[in-house]
């Protein structure tokens, strides 16, 4: 059975910096893309970051604040939020595209809470 298991969450000051993790486990066979998605307090989930072989691609409203990097070894994906806002609050959510020996499609994690508070 496959998983995605998140943490980093938490309150961080605007301007500050936070890191998010995602660790897949399971009967994974091949993760095609690991994307971050967050949904913030009167929104639909959005999709902010994505990643794989052939490079990331960033929503507008975090292409030069957050960056993703992902490593393959530990089938772990990573968001490093800089310069935060209160605007970033919400919950993020890791997803990856993936074919387990169940089946391919996507597979989401429980979510993490993102605070930008002073």
């Amino acid at each position: 059975q496959v998983q995605l298991v998140e943490s980093g969450g938490g309150l961080v000051q605007p301007g500050g910096s936070l890191t998010l993790s995602c660790a897949v486990s399971g009967s994974v066979i091949n993760i095609a893309l690991m994307s971050w998605y967050r949904q913030t307090p009167g929104n639909q989930r959005e999709k902010i970051a994505s990643i794989n072989e052939g490079g990331a691609v960033y929503a507008d409203s975090v292409k030069g604040r957050f960056a993703i990097s992902r490593d393959n070894t530990k089938n772990t994906v990573y968001l490093r939020l800089n310069m935060v806002e209160p605007e970033d609050t919400g919950v993020y959510y890791c997803n990856a595209y993936l074919t387990s020996y169940d089946r391919s499609g996507d597979y989401w994690g429980q979510g993490t809470q993102v605070t930008v508070s002073s």
